[in-house]
């Protein structure tokens, strides 16, 4: 029971996160369902998988609700995405759990440093904002985005994500809400492709339902928060989590078999960039908020020249 009531705040975490970020429920959740289980990578992706169904149904209709949601790339996108995901989870149920373990632990640790890298040094651009998404750059991102998240547990939110944002043609909280959503079709497929392959052998239907309330719970919340907390310092905080957790499995046993030394010094190394990070991602925060206080000052201040010489010339 208390690893359940641990697992069901996991998914209560993710889906804050993925909520927030657009990205990162299925890292976060399979991240902490390889240290808290014994379950193979294939039933931890099912696992996850299966309760991201409901969370991301939730989630989808809580960003609609606040208005997060453009229909036609999530019907673009998504679609491509359930392919990639049910192609995704017949690999990684046909690999050993010797082979499985460190591919996984791999793709979660490049995708933890791609949400750490990607919120802590870049912006977003906004610069193309309106322009239609087209199907030459939704499909193939979606057949891709969804086999990651398959085999890696996740990775839908951080391979989509930031090509939305990149692409400056939506708004950052409708990127958030459109990613989250399509999941929702990236989910189900996922799980149909570990069901047909694994059957219900090795799934933790518990962890699943612990998951999914947590999720759940938070999806709501999460939608409200889009509007409001800083990514850059949400994905740092969140990048460095998962680099950290899943550089475990790499320096043990299932990967290069370090001995307790050479650990240490790779958890302490971690850490100092972990911290450089986020102490580097609020700097800029501040930065990013003073330039904006300027330019809505000197935008005032022009508009109100422009009035008084309205009024001038009309007293004339």
């Amino acid at each position: 029971m208390p690893t359940l009531l641990i697992i069901g705040f996991v998914g209560l975490l993710g889906q804050l996160v993925d909520g927030s970020l657009g990205m990162a429920f299925g890292v976060t959740a399979t991240t902490f369902l390889i240290a808290l289980t014994t379950l193979s990578p294939a039933a931890i992706s099912a696992t996850v998988h299966l309760a991201e169904i409901g969370t991301s149904l939730v989630s989808g209709v809580s960003h609609w609700k606040f208005g997060n949601v453009d229909w036609r790339v999530v019907a673009r996108i998504g679609i491509p995405g359930g392919i990639g995901a049910f192609v995704g989870a017949t690999v990684l149920s046909n690999l050993s759990t010797e082979d499985a373990k460190p591919v996984m632990a791999t793709i979660l640790l490049v995708l933890g440093l791609y949400v750490l890298l990607r919120f802590t040094f870049r912006g977003i651009s906004t610069k193309n904002l309106g322009k239609p998404l087209k199907s030459r750059f939704l499909t193939p991102l979606g057949l891709f985005g969804g086999f990651i998240d398959a085999t890696g547990g996740g990775g839908w939110g951080p391979v989509g994500t930031p090509a939305l944002l990149a692409s400056g043609r939506l708004e950052p909280r409708k990127v958030v809400g459109t990613i989250d959503t399509s999941e929702f079709i990236v989910a189900v497929a996922a799980s149909l492709g570990f069901l047909a392959n694994l059957g219900g052998e090795g799934v933790d239907f518990g962890a699943a339902g612990a998951i999914l309330i947590g999720g759940v719970i938070a999806a709501p919340i999460a939608a409200f928060v889009v509007r409001h907390f800083p990514p850059r310092l949400l994905g740092a905080t969140v990048g460095g989590l998962i680099i950290l957790t899943n550089a475990r499995t790499l320096v043990g046993k299932s990967g290069f078999g370090l001995d307790p030394l050479q650990q240490r010094f790779v958890y302490i190394a971690i850490v100092a960039l972990w911290a450089a990070a986020f102490v580097y991602s609020f700097v800029q925060y501040r930065r990013d908020k003073a330039l904006e206080s300027v330019d809505a000052l000197s935008e005032i201040v022009e508009l109100r020249s422009a009035e008084s010489g309205q009024e001038l010339a009309t007293s004339k």
